[in-house]
């Protein structure tokens, strides 16, 4: 991975990868084998006789515009600014020994399967999968998002001051230097409704010169549109996604800034299952600890690899990001509270342990969560914030037991 980026969140990439699963077994019935395959897959094509005249006319033209080796552009881009570097394609991988660990379905996974509920063109949700469709917001924040006092969070703003003033309190609270790190949102449907906006996306993506990019941004806004279940890019599936990025120690920068950015479709989702009281500070907590990683160095620190070494460091940013939600000078959230809420991070643990991607069981993430809260609650004095070194140094010692198997047999 040529980028350091840490995703926290992403089911709509995942959906991208695995869309049949996410939609309804009636409306993925009703799309054809050969689109479903080719979807995603370089050098193949998309049959769009199954679309209706009106989006397949539109489809029609938003192929031919491409250059013929648009897939292998589109696969570079998302190979060098580590789109796919995600925990919910793990979803879609099979476990090992889940006998030893309790990892049922989670509110969460329910939640993130009705994402596509009440699409009525099928065939245009995978004929956007196919071209990456689901990708642009995500290149809109990483690369051409900017931190600004205008940025609002939430489909309606309505977390903006609760994120924007917990950003500024992180920076005081952890012993790193955080100057640089930018605090942004990640849009969809402001994305999706200005081509102005989406024609570099699509240039970046696939090659098109400038004024090329233009027609066929105004050509995909179109066809987004037509499936009313897309919400003209409001429907989470686009955003569902939170992650910190870096490239501090990267040979080759491309002078993208430190970055924290925190997706409208997550913000949603935890809305939905319940988890809107402290759930977004919670996330936006464990995304600076990503940050604290970064500057001490402490995703090499470590003799574990694959599978075992990302979820060492998610565990850690979890344990971070409650650190500081308990801390007396931190959020100061009543430990009780916060730990309802950091069912955010039980949600989205897995069970797939020999995938790269795996972050932790259900159960682990919430033992996480626990033990810092216990470490700010129970400390003799209150005021002292432990040094980002030394409280790693103390998860080290605790995570063999953090991750030990938990079933009943």
């Amino acid at each position: 991975m040529k980028k350091t980026l840490t995703w926290a969140i992403t089911a709509g990439i995942a959906a991208t990868c695995t869309l049949g699963a996410a939609l309804p077994a009636t409306a993925a019935d009703d799309t054809t084998s050969a689109a479903v395959a080719s979807a995603g897959t370089p050098g193949s094509a998309f049959d769009t006789s199954r679309l209706s005249p009106e989006a397949k006319a539109l489809a029609d033209q938003i192929l031919a515009a491409l250059p013929a080796d648009w897939q292998a552009r589109q696969q570079a881009a998302v190979a060098k600014y580590g789109i796919h570097d995600n925990e919910w394609a793990g979803f879609r991988d099979n476990a090992i020994n889940p006998g030893d660990y309790q990892c049922g379905s989670t509110a969460m996974r329910d939640y993130s399967s009705t994402l596509l509920d009440g699409v009525q063109n099928p065939a245009v949700v995978f004929f956007l999968s196919f071209l990456g469709v689901f990708d642009m917001p995500t290149y809109d924040a990483l690369i051409f998002g900017s931190e600004s006092k205008s940025n609002t969070f939430g489909v309606n703003g309505e977390y903006t001051n609760e994120l924007t003033s917990e950003g500024k309190d992180l920076k005081k609270f952890w012993d790193i230097y955080s100057d640089d790190i930018q605090l942004m949102p990640m849009h969809g449907g402001k994305l999706f409704s200005s081509p102005e906006r989406l024609a570099p996306i699509v240039g970046l993506m696939y090659g098109l010169d400038d004024q090329s990019a233009l027609s066929w941004a105004k050509s995909l806004i179109l066809l987004i549109k037509m499936e009313p279940a897309l919400k003209g890019g409001d429907n989470p599936i686009f955003t569902f996604n939170a992650f910190a990025f870096t490239e501090k120690g990267d040979p080759q920068p491309m002078g993208i800034s430190d970055r924290i950015v925190m997706g409208d479709g997550i913000l949603e989702a935890l809305k939905a299952v319940g988890l809107g009281d402290t759930a977004p500070r919670a996330i936006l907590a464990h995304e600076f600890g990503h940050h604290v990683q970064y500057e001490d160095n402490l995703f090499d620190n470590t003799t574990l690899t694959g599978p075992e070494a990302t979820r060492r460091t998610e565990l850690m940013a979890d344990a971070f990001g409650t650190y500081f939600l308990t801390h007396s000078r931190g959020e100061a959230l009543n430990a009780k509270r916060v730990l309802g809420s950091e069912k955010s991070f039980y949600e989205v643990g897995d069970c797939h342990f020999t995938n790269s991607g795996h972050h932790g069981t259900p159960n682990q993430r919430f033992a996480a969560s626990s033990w810092a809260a216990s470490v700010a609650n129970d400390a003799a004095n209150q005021g002292h914030i432990l040094p980002s070194l030394k409280l790693d140094e103390l998860f080290e010692a605790k995570l063999p037991d953090i991750v030990k198997p938990d079933a009943t047999n």
